[in-house]
C-alpha cells in the first residue's frame, strides 16, 4: 500500500509561509504516491491552542489546494490513548518522576563534567523514594520521563541521508499534566497508519527518540522520513514575523491570491518559475518528475 502521509500543525497562531510550504510538500509526497493524506491538530497545550486558529489554519491550507482524507484528528481528544501508553512504559519500569526545571537542566548540562551531549543530565533518574517524597512535599509537581539511557537509533531520511542519534530521557507527560509531543506523535502516527512523515528539518534530531519510543511501546513506526529545509528570510535567518508579510493574510493584504502564494512556495523548491501559476495537479506532475 502507498505510505499514508500527514500534516500536523499546532493551533497557536497563523501558519507562516514556511509552515505552508512544509504542508504543501507533505501533501505532494503523499499524493504523488497515491496515498492517503490526513490532518492532525496538535492542540496538546490548552493554554496556547485556540479553536479560532484551527479554523484559520485549515482555511489557509484549503485555499492553497491542499485536501485531506477524513476529519482532522485533535490530540486534545486522545488523552486516554496517551495515558495507556504511559502506563505501558511504567509497567516496563521505564518511567520516572523528574522535578527539574528547565533552568536547572541548562545549569547541569553546562557544568564541568556534566554535559551529556545537550540531553537530560539524569538528575532525577535514580532518586530514592524518600527524596521523591521530599520534593513533592515542596509543592513542585513532577514531569514523567522515560529511561532512554543514550541508546543510539539510526534511520534513513529521504533528504538528509543516513542519520543516527542518541536517545535522551524523553518527557512523556509534563509537570502541568499535559502529555508531551514526543509521546503523542508516536501514538498518533501508529494509530493513523502513517507510513511517511514529511516535516521541517528542525525536527530531525527528535526522530531517533521517537523511533525508540515506538519500539518500546510495540507500535509500528513510520517507514520513511523526509525532513525538508526550513524556509529562510532575506537575512538568512529562519522565517519569522520580523521578515514582514509572512502569512497568507499578510500576502493577501499585498494583493496576492492563494495561487500566487502557492507559486511562491513552489518556486522556492524549484517546482516552477516565479512568473508561473501552476495548479495543484500540475505541481503533482512536476513533483513526480523530480523524484
Amino acid at each position: 500500500m502507498p505510505l499514508a502521509g500527514r500534516y500536523a500543525p499546532s493551533p497557536t497562531g497563523p501558519l507562516h509561509l514556511g509552515n505552508l510550504r512544509t504542508a504543501l510538500l507533505a501533501w505532494l509526497f503523499a499524493r504523488w504516491q497515491g496515498a492517503r493524506f490526513v490532518m492532525r491538530v496538535e492542540d496538546l497545550d490548552p493554554g496556547r491552542s485556540h479553536q479560532h486558529w484551527i479554523e484559520h489554519q485549515l482555511s489557509d491550507l484549503h485555499a492553497l489546494g491542499i485536501d485531506w482524507d477524513g476529519e482532522p484528528v485533535r490530540q486534545s481528544e486522545r488523552g486516554e490513548l496517551y495515558a495507556q501508553a504511559v502506563e505501558r512504559l511504567r509497567a516496563d519500569g521505564l518511567v520516572y518522576e523528574c522535578f527539574c526545571t528547565r533552568a536547572e537542566i541548562r545549569e547541569a548540562v553546562t557544568a564541568p563534567h556534566g554535559d551529556r551531549g545537550g540531553g537530560y543530565p539524569g538528575t532525577c533518574r535514580d532518586l530514592s523514594a524518600a527524596e521523591r517524597a521530599r520534593r513533592r512535599a515542596l509543592g513542585r509537581p513532577p514531569a514523567l520521563r522515560v529511561r532512554g539511557d543514550g541508546e543510539r537509533v539510526g534511520f534513513e531520511d529521504r533528504l538528509a541521508g543516513a542519520v543516527e542519534g542518541a536517545v535522551d530521557d524523553l518527557v512523556v507527560r509534563r509537570n502541568d499534566g499535559a502529555f508531551a509531543y514526543n509521546l503523542a506523535v508516536v501514538v498518533d502516527d501508529a494509530a493513523q497508519g502513517i507510513g511517511e512523515v514529511v516535516r521541517g528539518a528542525d525536527l530531525l534530531d527528535a526522530t531517533s527518540g521517537q523511533l525508540w519510543l515506538a519500539g518500546r511501546l510495540g507500535l509500528k513506526a513510520p517507514q520513511s522520513y523526509a525532513h525538508v529545509p526550513i524556509m529562510l528570510g532575506d537575512d538568512g535567518g529562519r522565517l519569522a514575523k520580523r521578515h514582514g508579510a509572512v502569512t497568507m493574510d499578510e500576502r493577501r493584504a499585498f494583493g496576492e491570491t492563494p495561487a500566487d502564494v502557492r507559486a511562491r512556495l513552489a518556486a522556492s523548491v524549484g517546482l516552477c518559475e516565479p512568473e508561473e501559476r501552476p495548479s495543484p495537479a500540475e505541481l503533482l506532475e512536476r513533483f513526480h518528475g523530480k523524484l
